[in-house]
This record gives structure tokens, C-alpha cells and sequence, in this order.
């Protein structure tokens, strides 16, 4: 009888971990409910700085992350919390805040820690960018599953936060585990034979459990009503009909300002003015002010050096005689005539420098500077995000301190903007192509400063020619439809309204992110979107000309 159940146990351990093998099981949808909104939203504490018992810690509703601080300089800091995490900051002259970056994934998030009445720093980290979770839905979607092979895509019920960009599938027997390069989250399953025991980790450092289920029913995702009551000066009343019919999908926010005061301030589908949003390529113009600042600076000559006078001597065995001539001002104009004109379909997949080519290589700047030259520099416009990739270079050789912190110092801090996360590149710097996250209203002050000639509260921010020559129509961009007018990283067009022209400089980035300045009028407008796949990209223009423009 002994030996019986012996055989029988054996029999049972090898089914179940032969079974756990095959992926192709657990290929389907899984559900389950996170334990509470806020269990992303993690607060961060420096505690006795300076003393021998200094602490940084992470929690949310438990201790995650206690690590002791030896500095050196507790005016500088550096924290290696975690494997592949990190915090720096830098003391305040006044001993009052600490201002810093928290490093995980590909994102840069900035964190003012305030003094407390203990004399700890205190601060929020919003791992998912947004400030609470709306519903406590969790998805995950196994994929591709064959033996140990399969990929899993984490899809929250709040999609007001971007998503996931998962990959390094790993599995171990019943054990599974892969990683968000975006976030830095990192994810690791126990296989069942009827769930998944999944946790979210920083590191090894358990951020919470969640038991998931094959879905049965559709997820339900989003659909999350305006929270916010609107009490701007301006009334918009039609556009906000047609938004909330979904005749404008996806419309995230709309803020106006006209003088330098707030006259109409909404937002929709459950955003609000706490949740810095992903500008997209609308932080390209952002990339062009920290090119003036450092201008500005003298920490280069004149926008007609060479790109190679700033380059690592890795990257010089690409100086020919024409890519020589590639100068700052061909790459703030989109004119540098490297190969990085995107045609959807009929792009060149092999030699062209389109984001989609380089960023799918280990060294995006000898990718940029691999593609083959179609122009002389400074004669010809075509959109590309590899142009201003190479001003980050540039930027980054000539700062003294990080980059970010150069960010931080001389523009965030003097605007007031401290709510916001920073897209890093492969070398793990600022990425000057893209992707900064602002809240609408920090983009309103943003395009603010450049309306009014590079001075915010009547303080000098960038100077009044880099602003002025940011604002020239240089040449037109060849491979847009509209063939728009382009200055140092901002577009131009014109609208009609009450049959008059209005002309526009703006700031435009992907699914719709757009700030409109419009000078003649004193204006700054700011739309932020969703409109990532399905051809509305432009809609906030329409939504500006059509129901904005003719009430100003």
C-alpha cells in the first residue's frame, strides 16, 4: 500500500510539473483585483540626513524599500536602493527640499522632497504617473505560449496610466518572470493549474500580490467620467458636448490661458490636473529650450558648430565631408539631410534613421549616423525624431552636472514645475526625440514662457533672441501632409475663425499632445490626447479652429 501511494504521489508531482511546463496552457486572458488605488503611489523618505542612521525609504501601505545612507556629500546624494534602481538629488540652498531623480526603466521621475517637522524629507513617487487608481482591475494577457516559451503584457483597468512595454520572458518550471523596461516594474508568477499567484516587485522588494484567473467576460477597462467641475471664465459649451458624445475621442484635457490668467481649464475621461501626461513628441520644443539655455550659457559658440565637435570619439569615424556639415541649427530645423524620413510602409527598413529603425538597435547614435545622407545639411525639411536624438548628445557633453539636473535647475524649478518624469535613451540620459511627461498645465506654462519672449513672472528665463529665432519659419517639413512651416523644433500653421487668419507656433507630439502660442492673441492653448491608432492624431487642431478660436 506504501509503495502504491509512493507511485501515485510521483505520478501526481510529475503531471502537475509536466503540465506547468507547457505555456500554451496558459496562453489566454487573466483577471484579478488589486488590493487598494493607491498601492503605486509610493511615498519617499530621507530620514536623518546627515547623521549616521540616515535612511532612505519607499512605502505604500508597508515598508518596501529601507536602505541606509552613507554619504559623502549630503548635498549631493546618490542611493543605489535597489538592483537597477536609484535615487540622486541635491540638497537645496536654503536645507529646505531636496530636488532629484528616481531611475527605474527607461523614466526619470522627478521628486521635490520636502522638509518635515521631524527634519525628514518627504515626497510622492507615482510609479504609474497617475495619482489613483479608478478601479482595481488587473489584466494580464499570456501570449504565444509553446513549452517555455510565451510573452505576458500586464493591461490595467485605469488606463489613464500609458502601459507596459514588457519583455526578458523568463521561465523556470512552475515559475515565471518577466520585466517593464518603461516602468522598471518587474513581475514574477507562481503557475497553478487554475491561476496565476502573481507579484509586482521593485527589485526583490515586494510591492504587492494579486491571485489571477482566466478571464471569462470581457475586461473592463477605462470609461471613466470628468470628475472635475468647470468654472472657467470662458465657455465652451458645444466642444464640450461633442466631447462627451465621443465625437472627439479620447480628448484628455483642454487649458487655456490668455494674458498670462487661466480662462478655461477640463478635463475628461477621469484625468485631472494632477497627472502629468505623456507629451510625446510635443517635448521636442522643450528639447530646443534646454538648446537655448545652453546657447544662452555660452557653453557652445553658435548654432553653426559642427555635431561632430560634440560627439564621443567613438562616433567620429562618421565624419565625411558632408556629415560634417551637420551643424546644431540643421538639427533644430529638421534639416540635417540624414535619411530619417519615416513613409509608413515605403520607409527604407535597412539604412533609414526613423525612431522605429534605431531604437530596435543597441546604439542609437551610430545608427542616426550609419543612415545615409539624401540632403546637404540645411537645405531640405523632413520630421524625424533622429534630429534633435543628436542635439541630447551634444547637450549632454557640454553640461557640467547630469543633464537632467541642467533640466531641472534652469527651467523646471524656474517655472514651478516639479510634477514630471524624464524618457531616458540607452545611455540612460534625457532623450531629446521625446517623451516627457507634463501636466497640461505645466505645458501651458511652458508655452507661456516662449509667448512671452523667454521670461515667466517677468523673470528671464531664455533669452529673448533664442526665442525669437525659435520662432522663425526656416523651411517647410517635405514629408507631412500639410508641408507646415518650421522653426528651432516648433511647428507653424494658420487657422480661420470669423474669417480672419490666425497664425500659430506650436508644440505637436503623437496621438495629440499639442500647445498652441498665438501671439496676435495672447494665447496659449493646451490639448492632450489619446489618439495614438486610429488616425486622430491631428484632432486637437480641428477641436482648436473649429471650437476654440472663434469664442477668442
Amino acid at each position: 500500500m506504501r509503495i502504491k501511494n509512493l507511485i501515485l504521489i510521483i505520478t501526481t508531482l510529475f503531471s502537475f510539473s509536466a503540465y506547468a511546463q507547457d505555456m500554451a496552457e496558459y496562453t489566454s486572458g487573466w483577471e484579478g483585483i488589486l488590493e487598494n488605488p493607491k498601492v503605486f503611489n509610493l511615498k519617499v523618505e530621507i530620514e536623518n540626513l546627515g547623521k549616521e542612521n540616515a535612511k532612505f525609504k519607499i512605502s505604500n501601505n508597508k515598508k518596501i524599500i529601507d536602505y541606509p545612507i552613507i554619504a559623502k556629500n549630503n548635498k549631493q546624494l546618490e542611493i543605489p536602493f535597489a538592483e537597477n534602481y536609484s535615487f540622486k538629488g541635491m540638497l537645496s540652498k536654503n536645507g529646505k527640499e531636496i530636488n532629484g531623480f528616481i531611475k527605474s526603466g527607461i523614466l526619470l521621475y522627478h521628486l521635490k522632497l520636502t522638509q518635515s517637522d521631524n527634519n525628514s524629507f518627504l515626497g510622492t513617487w507615482n510609479i504609474l504617473m497617475i495619482d489613483e487608481l479608478k478601479s482595481l482591475n488587473f489584466n494580464l494577457s499570456v501570449e504565444n505560449g509553446e513549452g517555455n516559451k510565451y510573452e505576458a503584457y500586464p493591461i490595467f483597468g485605469d488606463n489613464r496610466f500609458t502601459g507596459t512595454w514588457c519583455d526578458n520572458f523568463q521561465k523556470e518550471n512552475n515559475l515565471i518572470s518577466f520585466i517593464d523596461f518603461k516602468t522598471g516594474l518587474q513581475f514574477k508568477g507562481k503557475l497553478e493549474k487554475n491561476e496565476i499567484q502573481l507579484s509586482i516587485l521593485l527589485g526583490d522588494n515586494l510591492l504587492t500580490e494579486i491571485e489571477l484567473k482566466k478571464s471569462i467576460t470581457d475586461w473592463e477597462i477605462g470609461g471613466f467620467k470628468n470628475d472635475n467641475r468647470n468654472t472657467s471664465i470662458l465657455k465652451l459649451t458645444e466642444m464640450e458636448n461633442l466631447i462627451s458624445k465621443d465625437s472627439f475621442p479620447n480628448t484628455h484635457s483642454v487649458v487655456i490661458s490668455k494674458k498670462g490668467e487661466i480662462i478655461y481649464e477640463n478635463y475628461f475621461d477621469g484625468y485631472n490636473a494632477n497627472i502629468p501626461h505623456d507629451m510625446k513628441s510635443a517635448s521636442k520644443s522643450i528639447s530646443s529650450a534646454i538648446v537655448g539655455l545652453a546657447k544662452d550659457k555660452s557653453l557652445f559658440k553658435n548654432v553653426d558648430q559642427s555635431i561632430f565637435d560634440f560627439l564621443p570619439e567613438k562616433y567620429q569615424t562618421y565624419n565625411d565631408s558632408l556629415k560634417t556639415k551637420i551643424d546644431i541649427q540643421s538639427l533644430l530645423t529638421m534639416s540635417s539631410g540624414i535619411d530619417a524620413i519615416d513613409y509608413g510602409i515605403n520607409a527604407n527598413p535597412k539604412s533609414s534613421a526613423t525612431e522605429d529603425n534605431y531604437q530596435r538597435t543597441p546604439d542609437w547614435i551610430e545608427a542616426i549616423l550609419k543612415a545615409p545622407m539624401i540632403h546637404k545639411p540645411n537645405t531640405k525639411a523632413n520630421y524625424g525624431s533622429a534630429n534633435p536624438s543628436l542635439l541630447g548628445v551634444a547637450m549632454d557633453s557640454i553640461v557640467s552636472e547630469p543633464l537632467e539636473f541642467f533640466i531641472d535647475k534652469f527651467l523646471f524649478q524656474k517655472l514651478e514645475i516639479s510634477n514630471y518624469i524624464i524618457q531616458t535613451d540607452l545611455r540612460d540620459k534625457p532623450y531629446f526625440g521625446g517623451g516627457m511627461y507634463l501636466t497640461p498645465k505645466d505645458m501651458l506654462k511652458f508655452g507661456e514662457l516662449y509667448l512671452n519672449k523667454g521670461k515667466w513672472k517677468s523673470k528671464r528665463i531664455i533669452s529673448r533672441k533664442w526665442v525669437q529665432n525659435s520662432f522663425k519659419n526656416y523651411r517647410n517639413l517635405e514629408n507631412v501632409t500639410d508641408k507646415n512651416g518650421y522653426g528651432y523644433l516648433w511647428w507653424h500653421n494658420t487657422y480661420n475663425a470669423n474669417e480672419k487668419n490666425i497664425k500659430s507656433i506650436e508644440a505637436r507630439g503623437n496621438g495629440g499632445q499639442y500647445i498652441f502660442v498665438i501671439p496676435c492673441l495672447q494665447t496659449v492653448v493646451v490639448i492632450t490626447s489619446g489618439n495614438y491608432r486610429n488616425g486622430k492624431t491631428q484632432q486637437p487642431e480641428i477641436i482648436f479652429e473649429k471650437h476654440i478660436l472663434p469664442y477668442l
